[in-house]
């Protein structure tokens, strides 16, 4: 399998990529090849410095970055030798089979959304967001955060590609699925939860649950948590920010110490045809190394083909 990166991408790039790169050969994926998407005067002297072997490595040079604060769909057009831009032809054009980022979020998203296409029957992808539990397990947060807006239909959908990622990347047999709202009774929240909720209810390809409140998230109650990303982005921010606080406090916890959001990596674009990454901007050696692992995991367990063959069905709305 071929895995490309973009090099470039984050605030500490290209030292954090290639010191996650050594990272990950240091723990024996030989069998894995990646593609180095960047400045080659830039990228030679750190994978020499770090002994870096160059077996099973190819280095693509991109003359072009896409900074965080440019207008996503704006750069990919005029920057077409960007490492963002390289990346997904070179996934699109099946010369690699995922490709990683922490560079531009909306850059990735546009990426995701245009070069590479939602796999047919999704109507819209959605990125999923990890939090961690009480119990020491991990659950799926779906949407978290690029549609603020949805149909009822999105969301029955992002239920089903959580529930797909949940069981075969996460390891849950029959993982639960549960709808964020105000309340655990059927018919409390709003319009949208109010008709989400029988669309799920008769999902045959997930294990429904109900209801879940906000006391329920860092709880094992549901293993996938579903939401419009509005809703979703609030909860990942709060997360992020309980982190933020215990660190500044110097509170040691072994739960909270699991908000470090990079031993996880980045977060997968469900419902697009390949595998994409994307990683926080402030990625250092530990997430880039998760986030390849996570990639190769996507990939050897076939998942984005599970998924098609879920929504071929034509059987979720």
């Amino acid at each position: 399998m071929n895995i490309a990166l973009d090099m470039m991408g984050g605030d500490y790039a290209p030292l954090e990529a290639v010191k996650g790169i050594s990272l990950f050969l240091a723990e024996g994926h030989y069998k894995v090849s990646l593609t180095l998407i960047g400045d080659e005067a830039k990228l030679g002297p750190l994978l020499e410095a770090h002994n870096i072997p160059l077996v099973n490595i190819t280095i693509v040079h991109a003359s072009q970055e896409i900074a965080m604060h440019e207008h996503p769909t704006k750069a990919l057009r005029e920057k077409q030798q960007s490492s963002i831009a390289i990346g997904f032809h070179l996934l699109a054009t099946g010369k690699t089979a995922a490709f990683i980022s922490a560079g531009n979020t909306g850059a990735m998203l546009v990426g995701a959304l245009f070069s590479i296409k939602a796999m047919e029957g999704v109507t819209r992808p959605t990125i999923g967001a990890y939090i961690p539990r009480e119990d020491g397990t991990l659950g799926l947060l779906v949407d978290a955060g690029i549609n603020a807006d949805c149909k009822p239909e999105n969301l029955n959908q992002f239920a089903t590609l959580g529930a797909l990622y949940a069981e075969h990347i996460l390891g849950f047999k029959n993982p639960k699925v549960g709808l964020v709202n105000m309340g655990e009774e059927e018919g409390k929240g709003n319009l949208l939860s109010q008709a989400a909720y029988p669309l799920l209810k008769e999902n045959k390809h997930i294990n429904f649950i109900g209801n879940i409140e906000g006391r329920d998230i860092l709880l094992n109650k549901a293993d996938v948590m579903v939401c419009e990303g509005f809703t979703g982005n609030i909860i990942l921010k709060m997360a992020e920010s309980l982190y933020d606080l215990v660190l500044r406090r110097a509170v040691r916890d072994e739960h909270f110490d699991r908000f470090n959001f990079e031993i996880y990596g980045g977060v997968p674009v469900l419902g697009v045809a390949k595998p994409v990454i994307i990683g926080h901007g402030i990625s250092h050696a530990i997430a880039f190394k998760n986030m390849i692992l996570t990639a190769e995991r996507m990939i050897e367990k076939e998942l984005m083909q599970k998924m098609k063959e879920v929504f071929t069905v034509k059987s979720v709305s």
